[in-house]
């Protein structure tokens, strides 16, 4: 699905996605990734919430931290899945707000989110 909408040009916007990529700035990923407004990282390793532990949270945890995120979009492919244990359980202790979804909830919600100017990360998987 194309997604279109007006913003600053130097912000990351996804632009499109389905389910084999992620376009940002019209520059399509067929990878799991990382998006904040000013700041995309295509090294997030991972293809399903049962793969998330305590590293990919770490992760997570350090660039809301260094960047002062609002809320935590969690894209989990085609249907959303919840994230449990030890990682959901890291990232609450934290008081990090996080909202899983399906992935193209979590695209559709981000670009919604940063087009109002509201700091937030979108963690994506393809």
């Amino acid at each position: 699905m194309k997604l279109h909408l007006n913003t600053q040009a130097n912000l990351n916007l996804i632009t499109a996605y389905s389910e084999t990529y992620i376009e940002i700035n019209k520059q399509r990923f067929g990878h799991s990734l990382i998006v904040m407004p000013e700041l995309c990282l295509h090294d997030w390793d991972v293809k399903h919430s049962t793969e998330i532990g305590l590293s990919q949270v770490a992760k997570l945890i350090e660039l809301h931290r260094n960047h002062k995120i609002e809320v935590l979009l969690l894209g989990t492919g085609e249907k959303q899945h919840f994230l449990t244990g030890a990682p959901y359980f890291a990232l609450a202790e934290k008081g990090i707000a996080i909202e899983c979804m399906s992935t193209a909830a979590a695209c559709r919600t981000y670009n919604i989110l940063m087009s109002e100017g509201r700091q937030v990360m979108a963690a994506l998987m393809v």
